[in-house]
């Protein structure tokens, strides 16, 4: 048996065991009949599986050893099902059946768990209909569209006692759960500012014209929960994201990860202001959310967080891309994009560099982190099978979610937002909270 001491003490040798022990909130030893044995394989289905939903596939159907077997597929592209499903088989060494539609494919009793990798605006409502279906989830980031979604998500995760795990993946990463686990023993002392980034160099994405559908493509499906608008031949598959009616923006495309790392190191839950200024400085296109944005995230304590985002200039911080910094009354720590981190006393001085070959690749869009995914799925098996606690539970990145979501509205609105600190809600500001919730497709409303 792994103890978390003994967790630590491989991770500083750089092992790759993790296990953190313990239970589910509710779960006594009586309950685990209730739960697929440790033994048991568990039959994943695919939701989304275009770019990073084909590589998910891939890693799913990578852990046979594990128990993990990929049973089913669904996509709104054919050209993906069939990529996919060719690879996977490969991989998986079975059949694996083809769907178009999610309704459908979560009425079979065939499989046990859904990973989600859809656009932005499908993430919550897939989530939700699995849940209702009986299925685990494995959602990729953001956990919603909207704040309005993350309140649905949680009701749902207790009503229908799901297991759900968001693609935060470092929360996983072994070097990266000791760096925390070092602020929080006090490394670098009382942690007073975190500060995250993340720099690309995107290219345009041109201004698109209204188009014929293509026929490989379920453009109805595509937009699912959204209302309807035309399609235009720039949006799929990847530019969608900066769009607002279906994306979110770098924000919570790649901030929410390290927004997600600082509220982890510093403890910290909701700001009481948020501010978020910037514009699209890059290019005449159709692109409307921030391609520069700097985010500042006050808390109740007088703590702060910023979030920096550069999507079409290439630099960096401290030596890297993307990352994040503490900063405490003893010293710094910093953990770039990867599976590592370094620390460093008030005089700017290394005193401590973990490093890992496993590394980000900055600008890989589609799987940036493919051999560390997997200790985030062994987590995920281990939640459904033994009741072990979630690395990046719903609650958490629902918080997580809403911070990044709050920076969008206060940069739609061109102000600063007073915030709930009890609970996130926007306060005494009715323009801003417009964008708290969306408008649904006639027949599409979400409903726990």
């Amino acid at each position: 048996m792994t103890t978390r001491r003994n967790f630590i003490k491989k991770v500083a040798l750089g092992t790759s065991a993790i296990s953190f022990g313990g239970v589910l909130p509710g779960f006594s030893a009586s309950s685990y009949k209730n739960i697929i044995g440790s033994n048991e394989r568990i039959r994943m289905a695919g939701i989304g599986v275009n770019a990073r939903g084909n590589s998910l596939a891939k890693g799913f159907a990578g852990e046979k050893e594990n128990g993990c077997i990929v049973t089913d597929i669904c996509d709104v592209d054919i050209r993906a099902i069939e990529k996919c499903v060719a690879e996977i088989e490969k991989i998986g060494d079975n059949k694996v059946r083809k769907h178009e539609d999610i309704r459908k494919m979560l009425e079979s009793k065939d499989f046990d768990a859904v990973f989600i990798a859809t656009p932005d605006h499908w993430h919550a409502p897939a989530a939700l209909m699995a849940m209702k279906a009986g299925k685990h989830v494995y959602v990729e980031k953001p956990t919603s569209h909207n704040p309005e979604e993350n309140v649905f998500l949680t009701e749902a995760e207790k009503k229908y006692k799901r297991t759900v795990q968001v693609g935060n993946q470092r929360r996983s990463w072994p070097n990266v759960a000791h760096a925390i686990k070092e602020l929080h023993d006090g490394i670098i002392g009382d942690i007073y500012y975190g500060k995250s980034w993340y720099y690309n160099k995107r290219p345009t994405m041109g201004t698109g014209k209204t188009a014929a559908v293509p026929s490989w493509l379920n453009w109805d499906l595509w937009q699912g929960p959204a209302p309807r608008k035309p399609y235009k031949d720039n949006l799929i598959h990847y530019n969608w994201h900066w769009i607002w009616h279906w994306g979110t923006g770098e924000a919570l495309n790649n901030g929410m990860h390290f927004i997600d790392l600082l509220r982890w190191g510093m403890k910290l839950d909701y700001p009481t202001i948020v501010d978020s200024r910037g514009g699209r400085y890059h290019y005449q296109d159709d692109w409307e959310t921030p391609d520069t944005q700097l985010v500042n995230f006050t808390f109740s304590n007088g703590k702060v967080m910023t979030w920096e985002s550069q999507s079409c200039i290439k630099s960096n911080i401290a030596g890297y891309g993307s990352g994040v910094i503490f900063y405490g009354d003893k010293g710094s720590l910093v953990i770039g994009g990867g599976n590592e981190y370094k620390v460093f006393n008030v005089d700017d001085t290394l005193v401590k560099h973990f490093d890992s070959k496993m590394v980000f690749e900055q600008g890989n869009l589609v799987n940036p982190t493919q051999k560390l995914d997997a200790y985030h799925f062994q987590n995920f098996f281990d939640a459904i099978r033994k009741g072990e606690p979630l690395n990046s539970c719903l609650t958490e990145a629902c918080k997580s979610t809403q911070l990044v979501q709050l920076s969008n509205i206060a940069h739609r609105v061109g102000r600063s937002l007073n915030i709930n600190s009890h609970d996130g809600t926007i306060i005494n500001d009715t323009e801003a909270s417009r964008y708290w919730k969306r408008e649904y497709e006639k027949g599409w409303e979400l409903k726990v």
